[in-house]
């Protein structure tokens, strides 16, 4: 008994002293032991849970590495939403922002800056001090589950430390994923040699990273997590501004950036945004600007949120890179919908480590402003660091070639070309080749039916071999038809097939966004499954119909009617129909006890999930909101609710905590845990 008990000293002992480590390593930046004795004291208690696994927890440091790969990650509702941020380039709008945060706030202010990283944004979930779940940004609202992945991340503590504010009982923070610059050069190099593509840029190699369902490759790939925000929080300390946010983070082990400074004017803030921005190529991480948020917590329930930005918080992002180059080419692109996209093909060039051979130039008006022929020399800026773009031709030569033309005939499938204003549009919809290309990659984009494994190149080799000739045709592969595909053997062959089956039952809005009806994005496809609730009562709907939707307009029911109009769109729905899909319609009650209202839900809840509580509600006859209007019947604040609360009390909206919600259900509420 004496030795048991002197070896689970040991065990703790060494989980204490390498947990300190790495906060010295990752938070602090300070290590004071050579990483070779670090590795012992790691080996050490590996050795030891080896020999005793009964030992084993996982908050354990031995359990970041990467276990058996994933069959695929899980859906997550987050505690709380991740909102974007609004975002400028100008200096000018920054100081209306200024100016306008004073009006509510008060002039006395502080504004709390930090660097805008370029990577992928997580939310992370402890309860009692252990890590739980970690989950993608996603919409906002759901994430994919990413928990054994990030797990793997050494700046990521599985055990919030204990001698710094009172730990929280449940704690959810927003961190960002990134790869140091140097780190993403030797992993490209690396993939480069073993003949597998590269990634384009940092952002994307820790996007990439976090999504492996290996959760053993993400662990090889270096990766870091800085932490900027707490977004629900339950028993932990009260705070009243944004930096003694930041410093309980840190003393809880969460890395915070170390180019974090404070301001109390507008002048404080141009400043900061430019010596960051001189500094940016010196820089350990790729960073696009830099995020200014109003430090006084209770000022920002004040100003509240719209339902995509905090009004309390802008990004100031760094002017677009911009190089000198040659377009060699002019190319034109036919897309889903069949608009025709001219595209520069241009002499290879690095903007912010970055390689471009393309940028496009958006429609012939464009490029007659401009006037861009090939053989000029060109400036050309990544928007937004991301997408090429030709702004401007430099110098003046002699001679030049010929002045740019539009194509009067579709160059996928020669039909002829249909102009929309500086629009060029290919009418031939799903009969041209591209178009169905563009389609069939759609229906199988995550916010559609989800089918992993279809991507470009797989889409290309079906298209092109005849395999499918409709986005029908995707549920009569066999697998004897993959085999014939290059790179495809039986096990990638099954997975496909597999990710094909299970998405024959799709909730009836990701069905409609599937279609790709010109106009429909992911949320109006929902509205409309809410409104209709069958795929033949929306089919048969007349424009009249359709402008009862809330948020549907006049030119948006002329094209979802225009859409179900078309005979050749209608058997496309109807062979996928016979073919085994079945879109499944949302759950409505017409009676209950939340019959005829809208609910919203802000905060956490302790009885049961959101993810219950709304369905609960949806059982009951409601509807569930994400935001807060006019036409909100019942707000639910759960513990730590957020600005939604604000919003209600301001607009008048009825609000009632969760001990009332759970009367109206006819639960009984949750008895207090005994000390």
């Amino acid at each position: 008994m004496a030795t048991s008990r002197g070896v689970r000293a040991r065990v703790e002992a060494l989980r204490r002293e390498i947990r300190h480590h790495d906060y010295l390593y990752y938070v602090l930046d300070r290590p004071k032991i050579p990483d070779a004795k670090y590795d012992r004291l790691f080996r050490a208690l590996q050795q030891i849970e080896a020999a005793h696994p009964s030992l084993v927890t996982p908050d354990s440091p031995t359990q970041r590495v990467g276990g058996a790969p994933l069959a695929s990650f899980p859906g997550v509702r987050h505690l709380a939403p991740l909102l974007s941020l609004d975002s400028v380039v100008d200096p000018e709008d920054v100081r209306r922002f200024d100016a306008r945060v004073r009006q509510v706030a008060g002039h006395d202010l502080v504004w709390e800056l930090e660097p805008k990283f370029d990577g992928l944004s997580l939310e992370l979930v402890y309860e009692d001090g252990r890590l739980v779940r970690a989950s993608t940004r996603g919409d906002g609202e759901r994430g994919e589950g990413v928990t054994e992945n990030v797990k793997t991340i050494g700046a990521v503590p599985l055990r919030l430390r204990e001698d710094g504010p009172r730990v929280p009982r449940r704690l959810a923070v927003r961190g960002e994923a990134l790869i140091r610059i140097k780190d993403f050069e030797q992993l490209n190099a690396r993939l480069a040699k073993r003949g597998e593509p590269t990634f384009a840029n940092p952002r994307n190699a820790a996007a990439g990273s976090i999504r492996q369902l290996d959760p053993r490759v993400t662990a090889g790939r270096r990766l870091e997590v800085f932490f900027y925000d707490v977004l629900a929080m339950t028993g932990g300390p009260r705070f009243r501004r944004s930096v003694e946010m930041l410093d309980a983070l840190r003393a809880w082990g969460l890395r915070t950036s170390g180019e974090n400074r404070t301001g109390t004017t507008v002048e404080d803030v141009l400043a900061y945004h430019d010596r960051l921005g001189r500094r940016r190529h010196t820089l350990a991480f790729e960073i696009d600007g830099v995020v200014i948020k109003l430090d006084d917590l209770a000022a920002r329930d004040r100003l509240r949120a719209t339902s995509r930005h905090p009004r309390w918080a802008l990004a100031y992002k760094f002017a677009p890179r911009a190089e000198q180059t040659v377009i060699r080419d002019i190319r034109v692109q036919v897309g889903r919908t069949g608009l025709l996209t001219p595209v520069a093909v241009l002499d290879p060039i690095e903007i912010g480590g970055v390689t471009v051979s393309r940028a496009t130039l958006h429609n012939r008006e464009e490029v007659a402003r401009k006037d861009l022929r090939i053989g000029d020399t060109v400036r050309v800026v990544r928007a937004g660091d991301v997408i090429p773009e030709v702004v401007a031709r430099i110098g003046r030569r002699r001679r030049r070639g010929r002045a740019f033309t539009m194509p009067h005939r579709c160059p996928s499938c020669r039909t002829p070309i249909v102009r929309e204003g500086p629009l060029d549009r290919c009418p031939n919809g799903l009969a041209c080749p591209a178009q169905l290309k563009g389609a069939i990659a759609h229906v199988g984009s995550r916010a559609a039916l989800d089918i992993r494994g279809l991507g470009t190149e797989t889409v290309e080799a079906l298209v092109s071999t005849g395999l499918v000739r409709s986005v029908a045709d995707l549920f009569t592969l066999k697998a004897a038809d993959l085999r014939r595909l290059e790179r495809f053997a039986d096990v990638s062959s099954r997975n496909l097939l597999d990710a094909i089956d299970g998405a024959r039952h799709p909730d009836l809005g990701r069905f409609l966004y599937a279609l790709g009806i010109p106009g429909v994005g992911a949320a109006t496809a929902r509205d409309l499954a809410a409104h209709f609730g069958r795929l033949d009562a929306l089919m048969d709907a007349d424009e009249a119909a359709l402008r009862v939707v809330p948020g549907i307009g006049p030119a948006l029911s002329a094209s979802v009617a225009t859409f179900f109009g078309r005979r050749q769109n209608r058997r496309i729905i109807e062979q996928c129909l016979a073919r085994g899909v079945t879109p499944r319609a949302p759950a409505r009650a017409t009676r209950g006890r939340f019959a005829g209202q809208t609910v919203v839900f802000t905060g956490s809840l302790s009885a049961m999930t959101r993810d219950e509580a709304e369905a609960r509600v949806l059982a009951e006859g409601g509807q569930v909101s994400g935001s807060v209007s006019r036409q909100t019947d019942l707000v639910v604040a759960g513990a730590d609710p957020g600005s939604k609360l604000a919003r209600a009390r301001a607009l008048g909206v009825p609000v009632v905590d969760e001990r009332t919600f759970l009367k109206r259900l006819g639960r009984r509420e949750p008895r207090e845990a005994s000390e």
